[in-house]
């Protein structure tokens, strides 16, 4: 689950280099007929990417969860107004067992997007759990986060549960009619009562991931449905 703190370590690394270039000396510019221009505005790598704040507002309200789902104090978090600095993608063999817990989507080796926020809803026993994330990515890499959440489901196979220590079974499809793309992954075992649903659907530059244990279908359908409602508050705030 991620927490506040790694935004607040975040924004302080990208506010370093403007730091040590307020303490630079100021550059000479040529004043003769030799003088260069001003140089061509650094191109915004973030246009058109919601803020942390934004994506806030298009994740799904209490009232979309089912009744006696309460949401997780600890559980909700976001990067408010800021934009982070990308991050690079880990090559080490992913962590299969992150497919158990809300952030799911660092399991491809990826921290998080330039911007996020996530909640998550669990019933009155907490035996049943809703996530909701939504990460936007500058240029294609959300591309390149759907293409890895393949390969996971294919090395990620099988694994064990570190707290139970039971055989998980990883199955994933591509999904049709959500986003741009999308992919659900279904975790089952022979030692649960129920499995757990994941959906990552991508729509431009951004990527929504819900975790479902809700119902006795693994989770599938309040997966899709909650996937579906957050396209459609992504698509009109994008929109607006």
């Amino acid at each position: 689950m991620r927490l506040p703190s790694r935004v607040a370590t975040a924004l302080a690394v990208a506010a370093l280099p403007l730091a040590l270039s307020a303490c630079s000396p100021a550059s000479s510019s040529g004043t003769g007929a030799g003088a260069s221009a001003e140089p061509a505005k650094a191109k915004d790598l973030n246009a058109g990417l919601l803020n942390g704040t934004q994506l806030k507002q298009v994740l799904a309200p209490a009232s979309a969860f089912p009744a006696g789902f309460t949401r997780e104090a600890d559980g909700a978090s976001d990067t408010g107004d800021e934009f982070l600095p990308p991050s690079g993608r880990s090559t080490a063999k992913p962590d299969c067992t992150r497919l158990e817990g809300t952030s799911w989507i660092q399991v491809t080796g990826f921290k998080g997007g330039v911007s996020f926020a996530q909640d998550d809803y669990v019933n009155q026993d907490s035996t049943e759990e809703l996530a909701q994330e939504i990460d936007a990515f500058q240029g294609t890499t959300a591309k390149t986060v759907m293409k890895a959440l393949r390969s996971v489901a294919t090395g990620c196979a099988t694994f064990t549960d570190t707290d139970t220590h039971a055989k998980v079974k990883v199955t994933g499809r591509t999904t049709a009619g959500l986003g741009d793309e999308a992919y659900t992954m279904t975790l089952t075992s022979g030692t649960w009562e129920n499995g757990t649903t994941l959906v990552a659907a991508r729509s431009g530059g951004t990527v929504v991931t819900v975790l479902s244990t809700a119902g006795s279908d693994d989770g599938a359908a309040s997966a899709a449905k909650l996937t579906t409602r957050i396209l459609g508050s992504l698509k009109a705030k994008s929109a607006a």
